[in-house]
């Protein structure tokens, strides 16, 4: 991507001419209040518009083309955050801030040394010694100053923007409890050399002796700094797709040069037009086509498909397949930002990069939570205080709900998940354009479907050669057929030649004298006969081979005659096949609650006999691409929910109309640009495994809302009436963040369910191709 900038790298003209995007890493977000700061902060600006995500920690900001990119940085650094432009090749943000020049596991690991002593004395009354509380003080000193600096830094640029985080919440309570802690030892009689303080997990609200609050000071940081290491480290596995992406490029290729000579140069100097070697092992350096060489190729990384794929001169390849055989020679088709691996990253890249509606609700929510939870904090003080509580008592009950109610785990609850999801589906040959395609996909109940490849191949096949009897024979027939059509260049002439070649023994025998007559066939002497390929008609043929032509007419299929010395020894019927799965996927959609509906251009015949095939009950024949988006329409204004599937240019109306449109990653550049799905694999099994996985993703989304918002339902109550300790409240906090990107992690193995389901002879189908007489 471009950026207004000779520095940036993100910035992209979109549909309005004055109108540019950037993307900014920030660093330093922490909650789902520092991600409505940052969008509400960027919205300020004239024309700007921003979208941020906390799991990924990138701002996607639309705005004027005279807004350049350092102003959008100037204004999120003024909020406390870090901004920088994405770096080339690389999906990892900025390290988060963390003082001093430490790393956050140097910080939390001398924050551990530190703290465990406090904790243990202060946990364990039969280990206090004389002026044990002075030790822990010296202790937790450098914990509450040092140990907890990246807290208290971020409050303060939060306070100087009249904002307050998450982070203002700990350093409050880290404070709270040091200040009393302090008062306690020097002014509250706790500093007694015989001082002994008992350990429970339920402050005393009676008056009392003074203790030190020492425990919460170091436990606060140490817990919430464990649980965002952890947390990053979670985060960042959700973000493996894009990094296994990027290894599937080939650093460096064998390029052969107009002399023959052969050297290696990096991938980013090969141009279009190059021929490059890929041996065994290697990967395929750029898309392009075979021009020397057979082999097989492994796309499972590519595309999701498992099976190796056979490749030959002539066949086209994806950059990034696997080269399982023999030596390739390849002609470069495509490179760099133009290749297939390239387009499949930048579209993991926007979808993971966007936010779905049920995240925008969460953040709106969490930017009024924190001052809702300070206002709460202070009720509770003020309280305590007044029903006769001690100052301890009181202030920890305060503490306890500053610490308990941090919103991490609000705002990681639908980011992570959809994360998760979106890489998995890239694994599978599933790529969605962002989070509102995975909640369209959870909703439709209507698909309709393409027939000529997209449940079928797109190409000719011969499905049965019928023979006279007391003919030649089928075989014979064939073998005359094949040989006749070697020279043709009309589809339904390849296809008899290539089903000869295959169902042939040996070579085919040569035509001579051969001739192709347009709209009527070919003609040409083979073995010193007179052979004849042309359209059949039912009438004037044998009963058996006419009504090989009716039933092959009521398929909707295409009928040759193959007419050897003036008699009519055989027909051949040819038709467009269904795709292995097709059946398979339909009947997956069916149990999944959806109504497929076939609409095509073909004739009715042919796409009734498909449609009787795949189970498909709803058929609209002979639909051009204007009615195409007219049936989308109707059933839209029907109250449906319609995702339409297609692969060519007459389907990008329809798929841009539909609620959800879904390419075949085989189609058109137009159709997989109007689409919100690609399916890269070359299965149509695909489509029900991304509903299946559409669906997964809501569950979880939904499960990790539920546990944000009911944990803080049911902890800020128990804390504010004084049954938490800060400590424990620390621990909770942190351990709702991680349960959360945990549960989101979950999707990241899972895994379609296992094909079960194998299609039924049907009236109509295409029989074996086995030539019969």
């Amino acid at each position: 991507m471009s950026t207004p900038t000779a520095t940036a790298s993100s910035a992209s003209s979109t549909s309005a001419a004055s109108t540019a995007e950037t993307e900014i890493i920030v660093g330093g977000m922490t909650c789902a209040a520092c991600v409505n700061r940052v969008e509400k902060k960027l919205g300020k600006l004239d024309g700007v518009t921003a979208s941020v995500n906390l799991a990924t920690g990138r701002a996607r900001v639309s705005h004027p083309e005279d807004v350049t990119a350092d102003e959008l940085m100037a204004v999120v650094e003024g909020l406390g955050f870090t901004a920088a432009l994405p770096r080339p090749k690389t999906e990892e943000a900025p390290e988060e801030e963390s003082g001093a020049g430490s790393s956050p596991l140097v910080r939390l690991l001398i924050t551990a040394v530190l703290s465990v002593p406090v904790l243990v004395l202060s946990m364990a009354p039969g280990l206090q010694f004389r002026n044990w509380q002075w030790l822990c003080f010296a202790l937790a000193t450098p914990v509450a100053a040092w140990g907890a600096w990246p807290f208290h830094s971020k409050a303060l640029r939060g306070l100087r923007g009249a904002a307050a985080t998450m982070d203002t919440l700990v350093s409050l309570g880290v404070l709270a409890s040091y200040a009393w802690s302090v008062y306690a030892l020097f002014f509250g009689g706790a500093g007694d050399p015989d001082m002994r303080m008992p350990f429970t997990l339920w402050p005393d609200a009676m008056p009392g002796t003074a203790d030190v609050y020492l425990e919460a000071v170091v436990a606060v940081p140490l817990f919430v700094l464990t649980g965002r290491l952890l947390e990053s480290r979670a985060r960042a596995g959700t973000g493996s797709a894009l990094r296994a992406l990027a290894s599937l490029a080939a650093k460096d290729v064998a390029v052969r040069t107009a002399d023959g000579e052969e050297r290696r140069i990096p991938v980013a100097e090969l141009r279009v037009g190059d021929r490059f070697l890929v041996r065994p092992g290697e990967r395929v350096a750029t898309d392009g086509t075979v021009v020397a060489g057979t082999s097989a190729l492994d796309l499972s990384l590519v595309t999701g498909e498992s099976a190796p794929v056979d490749v030959a001169p002539g066949t086209a390849v994806i950059g990034g397949a696997v080269n399982s055989g023999g030596l390739l020679e390849v002609r470069a088709e495509a490179v760099g930002a133009d290749t297939q691996l390239a387009r499949i990253t930048r579209l993991v890249e926007d979808a993971q990069a966007g936010k779905a509606r049920v995240q925008r609700l969460a953040d709106a929510i969490a930017g009024v939570f924190v001052p809702a939870v300070l206002s709460v904090a202070v009720t509770v003080l003020g309280f305590w205080l007044g029903a006769g509580a001690t100052p301890q008592a009181a202030i920890t009950a305060a503490v306890a709900v500053l610490v308990v109610a941090c919103p991490c785990a609000l705002g990681l609850a639908t980011p992570t998940a959809l994360l998760a999801a979106t890489g998995r589906g890239a694994g599978l040959g599933i790529l969605v354009s962002g989070p509102q395609a995975l909640e369209g996909l959870r909703r439709v109940d209507t698909v309709v479907l393409d027939k000529t490849g997209t449940l079928t191949t797109g190409s000719m096949t011969v499905t049965e050669v019928a023979a006279r009897e007391g003919g030649c024979g089928p075989e014979a027939a064939l073998r005359y057929a094949a040989a006749a059509e070697a020279g043709s260049e009309h589809p339904v002439g390849r296809a008899v030649h290539a089903h000869g070649l295959a169902e042939a023994d040996g070579p085919l025998p040569a035509a001579e004298e051969f001739t192709a007559t347009a709209g009527v066939g070919v003609r040409a002497v083979v073995d010193g006969k007179r052979v004849e390929v042309v359209r059949a008609e039912a009438d004037g043929l044998p009963d058996a081979l006419a009504e090989a032509v009716r039933s092959a007419g009521r398929d909707g299929r295409t009928v040759v005659a193959v007419r050897v010395e003036d008699t009519v020894e055989a027909v051949i019927a040819l038709g467009d096949t269904v795709r292995a799965g097709s059946y398979r996927a339909v009947d997956h959609l069916k149990r999944l609650g959806l109504r497929p509906v076939l609409a095509t251009g073909d004739g009715e015949a042919a796409a009734r006999a498909v449609a009787a095939e795949l189970g498909i009950a709803e058929v609209h024949s002979q639909v051009t691409p204007e009615g195409k988006a007219d049936l989308v329409r109707a059933l839209r204004e029907q109250g449906h929910r319609v995702a339409v599937i297609g692969d060519g240019v007459n389907d990008t109306a329809a798929l841009a109309g539909a609620d959800l449109g879904i390419a075949m990653g085989s189609g058109t550049d137009a159709a997989i640009g109007a689409a919100d799905v690609t399916l890269v694999r070359e299965d149509m099994g695909a489509l029900a495994d991304a509903v299946r996985l559409a669906r997964r993703t809501s569950l979880t989304v939904r499960a990790n809302l539920a546990w944000a918002f009911g944990y803080n339902l049911v902890t800020v109550p128990l804390a504010a009436v004084g049954l938490l300790s800060p400590m424990v409240a620390a621990a909770a906090m942190s351990v709702s963040s991680l349960l959360v990107v945990g549960n989101s992690l979950r999707l990241r193995g899972w895994q379609p369910a296992p094909a079960r389901t194998t299609a039924p002879a049907r009236k109509g189908a295409p029989r074996p191709r086995k030539a019969v007489a």
